[in-house]
């Protein structure tokens, strides 16, 4: 069974998301890497990997805004 989470907490998760693409995509731009946790363990990831991550956080929110 999923919990729904209220309103407020919804908006703060996407706010925390937001950022979080936003200087992800810094990174990228740049040519860093990043690190994320990824199955219990930090992760390095290139800059090719972070722009999957980046197309996979917009397709997930377009699918979330066309099921609203």
């Amino acid at each position: 069974m999923m919990e729904r989470i209220s309103g407020e907490d919804q908006e703060i998760l996407d706010c925390m998301q937001k950022v979080v693409m936003e200087l992800l995509e810094r990174k990228r731009r740049l040519g860093q890497y990043a690190i994320i946790w990824e199955d219990g363990r930090p992760v390095r990831i290139s800059g090719s990997e972070i722009q999957q991550i980046i197309d996979q956080h917009a397709n997930n929110d377009f699918a979330r805004q066309s099921h609203s």
